[in-house]
């Protein structure tokens, strides 16, 4: 409810806004806008994955297009409100992509405030369609949500799966070509060539899980991951669903992943980004042994407009994770 109400005071200060930019603005001989140093492109990325894609097609031609990602300070799409700026900024666009779920329902209204009839949206889960997948309970999981009251949650983490990405950057460039078609020939090539490194990328990961010397991975903390083990055939063990928003878990959930860990002799806990990792330790803390390593793996849900500039990229980070995902499984 407080996002619903956040959202239409949003939409209700740009409605004043657009009101205003109308009678303000000046239109040249063409009819467009004479606003000065204005981009041939206008797109708009909510999360960090599907801007480094764009990026990764536009290429060379980035310079010509005013590329937007919305959540560009850490903060998680769960909990992520939009504001009155980052209305406008949809409104107006030429490409709008999200993924489609409900931690970004809030689009839906935002959209309906465009004014631009011909924007091309972009909805990951629309787009996979059968490759979606809805999450999981696994044994020892915290249930995280009262199941009379909540229907089956979509696991909305597709970019974590290479393979996702690979198809969704194809779409991407599709859509650049409708929309620019005088260049859909460097989009294409340039989606072309990036689709090559997911490919052989994937490849590495296929192998890592092909000789690792375990196929489980445990998780003290959420579970983004499901469509990285879905890919390669792992096993998994969780404190929360992927889209929980729970932080602390119970004495049984902390039992029966510490015995898991025993019965199958895994060497490490793993978490996700972030600094709180209590889950994780409480786990390994509770082991016999007491000697397993926290390894983390990215979800890439934290990623900063700080972190881009600094060279952040969604390969990179996947390049990481696959270092990470050798040493959890005993890969040789």
């Amino acid at each position: 409810m407080k996002r619903r109400m956040a959202l239409s005071a949003a939409a209700a200060l740009l409605a004043v806004t657009l009101c205003a930019c109308a009678g303000q603005a000046e239109i040249t001989e063409n009819g467009g806008d004479a606003a000065a140093g204005e981009k041939d492109l206008k797109i708009v990325a909510t999360i960090f994955p599907e801007y480094d894609w764009v990026r990764e097609v536009l290429g060379e031609k980035a310079a010509d297009a005013e590329l937007t990602m919305l959540l560009d300070s850490g903060v998680d799409l769960h909990s992520y409100q939009p504001t009155a700026a980052d209305i406008m900024k949809i409104s107006n666009c030429d490409m709008f992509i999200c993924v489609g779920g409900k931690s970004d329902a809030w689009a839906e209204d935002a959209l309906k405030e465009s004014v631009n009839p011909d924007m091309k949206v972009l909805k990951l889960l629309e787009i996979l369609g059968g490759r979606v997948r809805e999450e999981e309970l696994v044994e020892g999981m915290e249930a995280g949500h009262d199941d009379e009251e909540e229907e089956t949650e979509i696991d909305e983490h597709v970019w974590l799966s290479l393979r996702n990405a690979e198809f969704l950057t194809e779409e991407i460039a599709d859509a650049l070509a409708e929309i620019d078609p005088a260049d859909a020939d460097i989009y294409h090539a340039n989606a072309d060539a990036y689709r090559e490194k997911l490919g052989a990328l994937d490849e590495q990961y296929r192998a890592c899980a092909e000789n690792a010397a375990v196929k489980t991975l445990l998780f003290g903390d959420r579970f983004p991951f499901r469509y990285m083990t879905d890919d390669y055939g792992l096993d998994y063990y969780a404190a929360f669903a992927g889209c929980s928003a729970e932080t602390e878990a119970g004495f049984e959930t902390i039992t029966f992943l510490a015995k898991k860990i025993d019965e199958l002799e895994l060497p490490c806990v793993m978490t996700i980004e972030g600094t709180d990792h209590r889950i994780a330790e409480t786990v390994a803390n509770n082991t016999s042994a007491k000697n397993q390593k926290i390894l983390v793996l990215d979800s890439m849900q934290s990623v900063t407009m700080k972190d881009v500039e600094a060279g952040a990229s969604y390969l990179g980070i996947m390049e990481k994770n696959l270092e990470v995902l050798r040493e959890a499984l005993g890969t040789k």
